[in-house]
């Protein structure tokens, strides 16, 4: 027997599928157009988004969320106009729809053209994060897909005052407002009809926590994009720079801790861990980050009387992505033993080496198995905004259709267009 949920989130779903041919139809000038509108429209009624966002601030302060996921949900004036200059960052970019990805003619004379195509429509799960919500909106927008979003019950007034801006701007355009539709009153529940819906959502895209990403992919109907974890590693290699080193560990692990390519795991090769660790361990007790530290790590920071707050590491802080001010510290043999390492822990998000040895940067960059390897940068630089695809969808961590930062390019889909003059086969 249907429930009043599974109505309503099928309704919802339905609704979507039928409004994404009147975004289909709109050419770049007039996507670009309602983009910047949203925008304007964010910044016209900041106040009013902010003031639904306390009333979620005072739930989840109650509830006693932790910090990290507290700064995911918390705006202010600031961090919705910093929103909605994504969407006009979105409008800038070149439209992906139509573009040929690739062509022949053929020696019969047939014509192809494999062109990209909007998805449809795109399911988007995540938690307490309210950009998202502006974030997964504007992005389908411009590539042409209608967009379903569940940003859970800790942002629910957030997210429905941000929804409801978007819904009013479409409205003015005179384009039908279930482009963008919310389930988040539907709870729990909602997302388990979301995740049967097959045939009116096209794409599910988890965005969160371990917890809500294994659930999705391991019960979903609809196609999945995974995006994981950031159990981000970085490794100082025995010839890194600990001038360079201290700024980007910092910058790595404090620059915003509640985000997935914040920091995790610190590793340091045996050969420079006695200079390395003490200048890495100061400016890391200054921003208050707790260090979980292996058996050499922390004999190292004992005989250098470091300041920072040391606790033994145990087996579990290897695959703990904190999201807050913790951070897991490990001497490693060498290299070997440094890739040995990331390749047992990692969830294949964001890896980065420093280092000024050019073959030990060359076998990290190829060996490393993650969605964004780097040398010689901090790992907060794994985003589809300072990647210039404005902004993203999500950070894909699974080998299939997308992989790393997904932007409007990695939210299309493809078809083939053929023209014949009287063709037939033989």
């Amino acid at each position: 027997m249907e429930t009043p949920v599974t109505a309503a989130v099928l309704d919802a779903a339905r609704a979507a599928k039928e409004a994404q041919p009147a975004l289909a139809r709109l050419h770049r000038a007039e996507k670009d157009r309602v983009l910047r509108a949203m925008a304007d429209a964010l910044v016209d009624r900041a106040g009013e988004v902010v003031a639904a966002n306390a009333r979620d601030l005072a739930a989840a302060d109650a509830a006693g969320i932790a910090p990290g996921l507290r700064d995911r949900l918390a705006l202010d004036e600031e961090r919705v106009a910093a929103i909605a200059e994504q969407l006009r960052d979105a409008a800038a970019l070149p439209d992906p729809i139509g573009e040929v990805i690739r062509g022949s003619m053929l020696d019969n004379g047939l014509e192809l053209r494999e062109v990209r195509v909007p998805m449809g429509v795109i399911g988007m799960v995540y938690e307490a994060r309210p950009n998202v919500t502006v974030d997964a909106a504007g992005l389908a927008l411009k590539a042409g897909s209608a967009v379903v979003l569940r940003g859970g019950s800790a942002a629910l007034h957030s997210n429905t005052a941000l929804i409801g801006v978007l819904r009013s701007v479409l409205a003015a355009h005179d384009l039908p407002e279930d482009l963008i539709v919310g389930i988040d009153a539907h709870g729990r529940e909602g997302v388990d009809v979301l995740m049967r819906a097959r045939g009116l959502v096209d794409v599910l895209i988890p965005r969160g926590g371990a917890g809500l990403i294994r659930r999705v992919v391991e019960n979903s109907l609809v196609p999945v994009i995974e995006t994981g974890t950031g159990k981000t590693h970085i490794l100082v290699d025995a010839s890194a720079d600990p001038a360079q080193a201290v700024p980007i560990v910092v910058n790595a692990k404090t620059q915003r801790i509640g985000v997935c390519n914040a920091l995790e795991t610190l590793l340091v090769h045996r050969e420079i861990a006695e200079e390395a660790l003490p200048l890495l361990a100061a400016p890391l007790a200054e921003a208050g980050v707790r260090l979980h530290a292996d058996d050499a790590a922390r004999e190292i920071l004992a005989a250098a009387g470091t300041a920072a707050e040391v606790v033994p590491a145990t087996a579990e802080d290897w695959d703990t992505e904190y999201l807050a001010r913790e951070l897991a510290v490990a001497v490693v043999e060498d290299l070997d033993a440094a890739l040995a390492h990331i390749r047992t822990h990692s969830t294949g998000h964001t890896e980065s080496i420093l280092t000024r040895d050019l073959r030990s940067q060359q076998r990290f960059l190829a060996e490393v198995d993650s969605a964004v390897v780097m040398a010689n940068a901090s790992t907060r630089f794994s985003d589809g905004g300072e990647f210039g695809f404005g902004a993203e969808i999500g950070i894909s961590t699974q080998k299939l259709h997308a992989r790393g930062p997904m932007g409007l390019r990695e939210i299309t889909a493809s078809k083939w267009l053929v023209v014949g003059q009287g063709h037939v086969r033989p």
